[in-house]
């Protein structure tokens, strides 16, 4: 550069760094990277503001974010730099996540040894109903196969097989991470650390595989009527914890987690209301919250704490459940924990909401019924109401949305299925017979 250059840039870097001062983005932004600021977030902002379930997602993805970028400084931080790395989430071999299948007979060979999933779970510290579960040959995530392995002396290799390693994460999940890095971003612009947020000029990549396939695998997560009768026939075979709750999602609608926090007081048996007031959630132990295990929590949103009309059968139902539950109760005597809720475990402790998910996915297999998962019932309750012409200022209310609009997108497909047999119904009431047709030509 010549003198009159260097002069001029001089001035420059000056008048840059006197704006910084001004915004007070020299304070930290040229020492702080990534990984340091990335706690301070959670900190000051996470655990503040944000409930502990999102916390622990949130908490979730720190590994993967801190291996690719949290070696930058933040301020250097460009949407070239996202751009990469979310086009490396959707690459083949990116999921972490990855389950392990069992590929032998784990509860046979721990009847042979004398051991039980209760003894198991105690010994190595982990989840009693995950050991059940591989015992019945469902798929674990690594930690209970180890142990299971532990237990039992045998070797991963030949008890269970990976399942999940090949595949790309989803573009929901690479979503994730670009909401998670742009509340960080945001708050690094909200404390001047930074002048503006890079996830506002980045691109999110559409995963590898077939994305129309799994829209349209998306759009069937529901029953529809014939099945649904199929499914409440079925049902009547099963214990009445089970039965009342598979029903009651299916006439309510209500997420899992709502349903999981019900309690007693939330019912009002005269005029046919259930309350939505809280959830039961699960947190895993972290660094943010001191919370862990089933916690009661607030509803997803404001919006979500509602009132649900039900039918008088619904009603009949939970008065034929509650009795049961009371004598169930007097047999404990002092076993039993009271802590009101409507499904519980065997003791009167809040039920874990992954094992509603494991009774119904376990029933559809069972059964023959296609894959449906259990917030499929919520779809599947307002695929009916849609097709029932419902009108979606009332759908949204019931499913605890904020706005109809939100309704109109999650449900376009059932929308557009009921606007055309609307539409048939309409050409034959408004048709004139041949009759009619004749004399008027």
């Amino acid at each position: 550069m010549t003198k009159r250059q260097i002069d001029n840039e001089l001035n420059r870097q000056a008048v840059l760094f006197e704006e910084a001062c001004k915004n007070g983005l020299a304070s930290i932004a040229g020492k702080v990277k990534l990984s340091e600021f990335i706690p301070i977030f959670f900190q000051e902002h996470a655990v503040p503001k944000l409930k502990a379930k999102s916390i622990v997602g949130y908490n979730a993805l720190v590994p993967v974010v801190d291996a690719a970028l949290g070696h930058l400084r933040i301020d250097k931080i460009q949407p070239h730099h996202l751009n990469s790395f979310y086009i490396n989430l959707a690459e083949e071999g990116a999921r972490r996540k990855v389950s392990y299948s069992p590929v032998v007979d784990l509860k046979a060979i721990a009847k042979e040894k004398g051991l039980t999933a209760t003894g198991i779970a105690r010994d190595q510290g982990v989840s009693a109903s995950s050991i059940r579960a591989a015992f019945k040959g469902n798929n674990v995530f690594k930690k209970t196969a180890v142990s299971i392995c532990s237990a039992l002396d045998l070797s991963m290799s030949k008890a269970f097989e990976a399942v999940g390693a090949d595949v790309s994460l989803s573009t929901e999940t690479i979503r994730h991470y670009h909401r998670f890095l742009s509340s960080v971003f945001s708050y690094a612009v909200k404390s001047k650390i930074i002048a503006t947020n890079p996830c506002a000029r980045a691109t999110i990549p559409k995963a590898k595989g077939n994305q129309k396939a799994k829209k349209s695998k998306k759009h069937t997560n529901h029953f529809d009527e014939e099945e649904v009768k199929q499914v409440l026939k079925l049902l009547e075979s099963e214990d009445i914890q089970r039965r009342t709750a598979i029903k009651l999602l299916l006439h309510t609608g209500m997420r899992r987690e709502e349903i999981c926090g019900l309690e007693w007081s939330d019912i009002d048996f005269i005029h046919s209301v259930i309350s939505v007031e809280r959830a039961s959630v699960y947190i895993s132990k972290n660094d943010y919250t001191e919370e862990s295990g089933i916690i009661t929590d607030t509803t997803k949103t404001d919006s979500s704490t509602r009132c649900i009309k039900v039918s008088e059968s619904v009603i009949q139902m939970l008065k034929e459940y509650k009795e049961w539950q009371t004598q169930r109760r007097l047999q404990l005597g002092d076993r039993w924990e009271d802590y009101d809720r409507i499904f519980t475990t065997a003791v009167g402790t809040p039920i874990h909401p992954d094992t509603l998910t494991r009774w119904f996915s376990e029933f559809t297999k069972r059964n023959g019924f296609p894959h449906v998962t259990i917030h499929g019932l919520r779809h599947t309750n307002a695929t009916l109401l849609i097709n029932s012409y419902v009108p979606i200022t009332t759908i949204a209310a019931r499913l605890g949305h904020a706005n109809p609009s939100t309704t109109t997108k999650i449900y376009t497909h059932a929308i557009k299925r009921a606007d055309a047999v609307a539409a048939e119904q309409l050409e034959v009431m408004l048709s004139l017979p041949d009759t009619e047709q004749g004399e008027s030509t």
